[in-house]
């Protein structure tokens, strides 16, 4: 028992502590990884006014379904306590869903995923999404209002005063993603 104490238990540490940091100054450099694209992709549900689901080809063959919020912009929030922000972000999800979302029995619309890199939450990726005229989604929200420029810093609110939760009307907006058909 002696010999566990005093000979693997340290050596057991140290090799852990080698393998830590051999792999820790990986994953922060895959951190800042980018990808320039573009990567033609499906949209197969639009989550909010500034997150999609797609379907990628990252390969010959090989398809990646994944989450990509929209580089540069901040879209209101469907879940907030303000009403006239709830508004807005039902609008903002149809914005995007009306280019990307095609009419049952339509084939799919591609896109192009450019400026790719990890998103601060893990399964989603940030991205600049066009559409094929060269439309950058981003910037058509910015453009039409339903959406404001976003560094990656704290949100502000979108409402000067927001109203008390239990007074908020659900009727106003759908929980459920928009989805392709």
């Amino acid at each position: 028992m002696r010999v566990w104490f005093s000979i693997v238990l340290p050596c057991a540490f140290g090799v852990l502590l080698l393998l830590w940091t051999l792999v820790v100054p990986d994953a922060a450099a895959r951190a800042g990884e980018r990808l320039a694209g573009p990567v033609p992709a499906v949209v197969t549900r639009v989550i909010d006014g500034d997150t999609l689901e797609v379907r990628a080809r990252i390969w010959l063959g090989q398809e990646l379904s994944i989450r990509v919020r929209l580089a540069g912009i901040d879209a209101p929030e469907a879940s907030s306590r303000c009403a006239e922000e709830r508004t807005m972000a039902l609008r903002a999800r149809a914005f995007l869903a009306e280019r990307v979302i095609p009419p049952p029995g339509a084939p799919p619309r591609l896109v192009r995923l450019r400026d790719i890199r990890n998103g601060k939450y893990a399964g989603r990726v940030l991205a600049r999404v066009e559409i094929p005229a060269g439309l950058d989604l981003g910037a058509a929200l910015l453009h039409a209002g339903l959406a404001r420029s976003y560094d990656g810093g704290r949100r502000t609110p979108w409402c000067a005063t927001a109203e008390p939760r239990q007074s908020r009307d659900r009727s106003d907006r759908r929980r459920t993603p928009i989805e392709m058909r």
